[in-house]
């Protein structure tokens, strides 16, 4: 009896507060413990809104250039000392520039590389030969074998303006097919880490990774106006700033690598010291800026043309030099004030063109046609 007390009071407990906190206010409901939860309401769009002008035209350069674009899988061979040979994969991009199935590339994309695959846009693989390679610019073809090649529109990177729009595609970290967008955001000289200096490189802020080298960088027009070949970053991915070679630097020895495989580097066949006011003042120069022409090399593109060195022997500091030659101001029109104009001119021309190279010949200002030659015969 003792026993059942305490269980007896506690059915009673539990009656008193399951009627007066469940029953007695109507919470039993046998229909409630079988309902679904209520739906949650949600804001849905009417339907699908248009798009604006910059989203349709972030589409059309997309799909007018894909067919162009391909990722670039290199393979090569190098030496470990604890291992011997090891093979070496790397993947870059590049875009067909005509129905031959040529690809433009960066050089060291395919450096080294015993064997070049490209893959295309519809996923199809080609083996892919090296037809040409310009280290010096950073530059390669390769070639394929495929139907129905879809060929970039190369545009004109002379007059680029900061600020203006640009679209990057390209395979950065394998995904094939990546879209990204910027501006211009500087055109200045750069130097790679290799060494190579690019002149009037785009800088841009449209986000460029590892596997976008070789990549079209485009305009608003989809035309190709750079070819993406680095970025600026201490963590070795986009960090806003990425640079292109100008497509004009790649046109102007596209058809040496192509043809010969190599690109004939043009050279006036001068050696000239820069020249600054002071300098002008203290020889009696007609223009306070240019190239003394200390020597025209015997026999080169210069020299040919009837441009003349020094004649005076003369010091510069400790540095012997030769005065009373030419004066360089301008070539094609374009001012020349350091040899790096000099080079950048000479960049957008190759062996066997024709310039117009503006002199002072003491006080005469004179134009004279010269027909550039081949650096390496003029060294």
């Amino acid at each position: 009896m003792k026993l059942l007390r305490p269980i007896v009071l506690a059915v009673v407990l539990a009656a008193a507060f399951f009627y007066f906190t469940t029953y007695r206010h109507g919470g039993l409901h046998p229909a409630s413990w079988l309902s679904r939860p209520q739906p949650v309401e949600i804001t849905e769009a009417a339907g699908s809104e248009g798009l604006d002008a910059e989203e349709q035209n972030n589409m059309e350069v997309y799909e007018r250039n894909i067919p162009s674009v391909v990722n670039i899988t290199s393979k090569a061979v190098t030496f470990d000392f604890f291992y011997g040979l090891v093979p070496q994969e790397g993947q870059g991009s590049g875009f067909i520039i005509d129905k031959e199935g040529h690809v433009l590339t960066n050089y060291h994309v395919i450096a080294d590389a015993r064997q070049v695959t490209v893959t295309m846009h519809n996923h199809k693989t080609y083996k892919a030969t090296v037809v040409g390679t310009d280290p010096a610019h950073d530059l390669a073809v390769i070639q394929i074998t495929a139907p129905n090649l879809m060929p970039a529109v190369l545009g004109d990177s002379k007059n680029l303006k900061v600020g203006q729009k640009v679209y990057a595609i390209g395979n950065p970290f394998g995904l094939a097919g990546t879209l990204t967008r910027g501006i211009v955001s500087s055109i200045r000289s750069v130097e790679e880490p290799d060494g190579r200096r690019i002149d009037d490189a785009i800088q841009t802020d449209a986000a460029i990774n590892p596997g976008n080298s070789g990549g079209p960088l485009l305009n608003w027009h989809g035309q190709v106006i750079g070819i993406n070949t680095m970025i600026a970053s201490s963590v070795g991915q986009s960090a806003g700033i990425g640079f292109a070679i100008p497509i004009n630097t790649a046109k102007a020895v596209l058809n040496d690598l192509v043809t010969i495989g190599r690109v004939r580097r043009p050279a006036l066949g001068v050696r000239t010291i820069p020249i600054g006011p002071e300098l002008a003042s203290e020889m009696g120069l007609a223009a306070d800026y240019g190239l003394l022409i200390v020597q025209a090399v015997p026999g080169g593109s210069a020299d040919r043309a009837g441009l003349h060195g020094g004649s005076e022997r003369a010091y510069l500091g400790n540095i012997p030099i030769m005065l009373g030659g030419d004066l360089i101001v301008a070539v094609d029109g374009e001012k020349i004030e350091s040899q790096q104009d000099l080079a950048q001119v000479m960049n957008n021309h190759r062996a066997g063109d024709t310039v117009t190279v503006t002199i002072y010949r003491g006080k005469k200002k004179m134009d004279v046609g010269v027909v550039l030659g081949e650096a390496r015969e003029q060294v």
